[in-house]
Formats: C-alpha cells, sequence, structure tokens
C-alpha cells in the first residue's frame, strides 16, 4: 500500500482532463505528488521528449487556450513555463545501486469529449466528473497516471529492487501523437526491460492480462482533394468538382483488397468542405486511418489509399495533396516477461484470475517504446488490469472501479521488482 493515496490523484486529474499536447494542468499535478517520492531525477516537458518527434500536435491557439486554462486554474507556474507549447509529459527516474534499468510506460491524455453528468455516473455522482466541459478521461489514463506514481513510490521505497527504474508519463496517446516522442527521448537508450499498462479492455475487475498482443499498426492521412468552382445550374461543365473526386476516393478506399497475410483495416472518419448546394466544390477534405496486423501491412494500405486517392483526383480531373499524420507500428509482449508479470499477479490481493495473453484487436502507440526496447535488445510487455466500467471505453459513462488501481500498482510493482532480481 503507497503512502500517495491513488484513488485521490487519480480523482483530481479525473476533474481536470486535458487533451492530447494540452496535458499541461495534468503533468503540473503529476509533478507535484512526485515531490513527495524520493525520486533521484525527474524530467519535465522538453526535457522528458524528443520534441522533434511530437505527432499530430494542435494549433499554437488551442494550445495558448488550454495553457491559458491551466494557469487560470493555478497550475504550478514553475512547472508551466517548461510546459508552454505543448511540450507535456515527465519521466522520474529511481536509482537504486547497480542493476538493470526497467521501465513503465503510462499515458496522461484525456479524451475531447463530455462526460455524463446522469445521477447515477459515480463521478458526477461523488463530485469528480470533469470541470473543462469539452473534455473526459474516458479510456482510464487518470488511472494510468495514479498507477504511474504509485508504482515510483513503491519502489522508491523497496528494499528488495536493485537497479534503476524509470516512469514515463507520456501525453497525447489518444491520438497515437505522443509514443514516437519518448520512443525518441535519451531516456528509453537504456532501458533493458519495458512495461506499459491499460486498464479495462474489456477485462473485468481482478484479472490482470500478463501480455497484451495484437497491436494493429496504424496511420492516420488527410487528404485536400482541389477543384474548380462555378455555377452548378448555368455552366456545371466550367467547374471541376472535388466533391466528386473525394466520392470516388472513398468508394475506391473500402474496395481495396484485404491481404493474405493478415488482417487490415480502413476507414474514412472526416468528411468536410463545399459551399452551397448550387456551387460545384472546389476544395474538400478528408481524414483516414489504415491498420495492419504487421507494420508492413499497414504500409500496404496506406500505399494502396494514396494510390486510389490519387486516381479519384485524376478521373474527375483534379488535384489531391495527401498528407500522412500520426502513425504507430505493431508490437509484440515477450514471454519473460509476460511469465514474470503473471507469476506476480497472482500472489496480489484481489487479483482472481491471470490471462497469459490476449489480443487488443486496436492500436497503441506504447509500441513506439516497446519497439525502440526490442531493437535495443530490450524485453517488453503490455501489461492488462482488469476494470468493472458501466460505459464502454470512450463513451460518456465510462468510469474506473478504484481497486483496480491498487491491483495495478501491485502488480507493476512486483513485477519490477522480480524482473530486476532475475535480469532475465
Amino acid at each position: 500500500m503507497t503512502t500517495i493515496d491513488p484513488v485521490s490523484l487519480r480523482r483530481e486529474l479525473h476533474r481536470h482532463p486535458e487533451p492530447a499536447w494540452r496535458e499541461f494542468e495534468t503533468t503540473a499535478r503529476i509533478v507535484d505528488r512526485l515531490q513527495d517520492v524520493d525520486l533521484d531525477a525527474l524530467y519535465v516537458g522538453p526535457d522528458a521528449i524528443d520534441g522533434e518527434s511530437r505527432l499530430a500536435v494542435p494549433d499554437d491557439a488551442e494550445l495558448d487556450r488550454w495553457f491559458d486554462r491551466a494557469r487560470d486554474a493555478g497550475a504550478d507556474p514553475d512547472v508551466l513555463d517548461q510546459l508552454e507549447g505543448g511540450y507535456t509529459g515527465a519521466v522520474a527516474v529511481v536509482e537504486r545501486g547497480d542493476g538493470p534499468t526497467v521501465g513503465l510506460r503510462v499515458d496522461v491524455d484525456g479524451l475531447p469529449r463530455e462526460e455524463s453528468d446522469a445521477d447515477d455516473h459515480l463521478p458526477a455522482a461523488e463530485g469528480f466528473r470533469s470541470e473543462t466541459g469539452e473534455s473526459m478521461h474516458a479510456c482510464g489514463h487518470d488511472a494510468h497516471a495514479a498507477i504511474g506514481v504509485g508504482v515510483a513510490e513503491a519502489i522508491a521505497e523497496s528494499d528488495d529492487f536493485r537497479g534503476t527504474l524509470k516512469v514515463f508519463f507520456q501525453p497525447a496517446e489518444e491520438v497515437i501523437g505522443g509514443g514516437k516522442s519518448m520512443a525518441k527521448s535519451e531516456h528509453i537508450r537504456d532501458v533493458d526491460y519495458l512495461l506499459a499498462t491499460h486498464v479495462g479492455l474489456d477485462h473485468p475487475t481482478g484479472t490482470v492480462v500478463a501480455g497484451v498482443e495484437d497491436f494493429l499498426a496504424v496511420r492516420h492521412l488527410e487528404a485536400t482533394f482541389t477543384g474548380e468552382p462555378a455555377h452548378a445550374g448555368a455552366e456545371p461543365e466550367a467547374g471541376r468538382n472535388a466533391i466528386q473526386a473525394l466520392g470516388a476516393a472513398i468508394q475506391n478506399a473500402y474496395a481495396i483488397p484485404r491481404h493474405s497475410d493478415g488482417p487490415t483495416r480502413v476507414n474514412i472518419g472526416v468528411v468536410e468542405g463545399g459551399t452551397a448546394a448550387n456551387i460545384v466544390a472546389e476544395e474538400v477534405r478528408l481524414v483516414a486511418e489504415v491498420r495492419g496486423q504487421t507494420t508492413d501491412l499497414m504500409h500496404y494500405m496506406s500505399d494502396s489509399v494514396e494510390r486510389v486517392f490519387h486516381s479519384a483526383a485524376d478521373m474527375h480531373d483534379c488535384e489531391v495533396e495527401i498528407e500522412v499524420g500520426a502513425e504507430a507500428p505493431s508490437a509484440e509482449s515477450d514471454d519473460e516477461l509476460r511469465e514474470i508479470v503473471g507469476s506476480v499477479a497472482e500472489t496480489v490481493e484481489g487479483v482472481d484470475r491471470v490471462v497469459d495473453e490476449a489480443g487488443l484487436g486496436g492500436s497503441e502507440d506504447a509500441t513506439f517504446l516497446m519497439k525502440e526496447v526490442q531493437e535495443n535488445g530490450g524485453l517488453a510487455a503490455y501489461v492488462g488490469v482488469g476494470t468493472d466500467h458501466p460505459g464502454g471505453h470512450h463513451t460518456a459513462t465510462f468510469d474506473v472501479d478504484e481497486p483496480t488501481i491498487e491491483h495495478g500498482i501491485d502488480t507493476l510493482a512486483g513485477a519490477i521488482e522480480e524482473i530486476a532480481t532475475r535480469n532475465v
């Protein structure tokens, strides 16, 4: 049991959720709690990440709006000064003599959606519902941050840990924008073993998944189709209709053949453009995502989508510009770490079921850190900590069953101690 109350920290963060790269108050609150932990180093903002590797960063006006909100809310100005411009996140370091370096990655951002105010929604009933009105912790990242602080304290106070612990409080997971910036930072280079974690994932309270598998590699693409405007009634032939090009692009993207090497995905999630019913549209925009069971399969889908978009533009005498946005590779959990996590989880009070491995069926940018460690000769695993949640992930009624937080701290801290002892 930690002396820092992780449930109160989780509720504090839940009241003040911030979306990707706008986690100013969130980072400041985490840093404040870490002041009570016997750390050997704490890196904040641009000292915690590789700023050049940030993906899906919002524009300056949006960053400034959330920065001002955090300042008005009373966030520590000394911490805020380090975060300005969207350089959020932190890395906490505990050094306890000779031994391996073990990393733990937790994500900290919220989602841009409003939270339920229903009487039977626990955060609303107990007074810790989101206060921003436009963002919500609808995926458990508030619990992840609390687990990260709790693990840092547990290892700092441990008599059984020999080595170095690095806890990566990663921004911008929800837009797959922050993992690369931490994977390319100097802090990952000497990590021998890495654990990442997530609550829920359709596993109930009391369950621990020792190693999550089947991460789909993912990439976002933004395409802008440009044509020529004209009066749709008087001289439609004078125009070059960007909406026609976009329509063909969407239809043909969904017709891309699947691949025999494994599952693939494509989705058009945003369509914007046009000005009036009687104007041939001159510019329209879409945002697509592609996924694959492997990074190579994701590239197959990405290359196919780009080919389809260019062909659709040519068909309707339009131009198209395509920009690649955020992306993340696939990854697998290593057997050696799965075995350690599973054996420790079986001893944790409140954990009554341990699953060796389970599929995710989605994407996660912790894979950047996992792959970096594995390519450097280390081992990595992604740990699922089950939690009962009344609404699905990313819904207005999502909530975390709070005993889960202690299950996560005890499992991960115990696994980190065991990993360092075995130094597999």
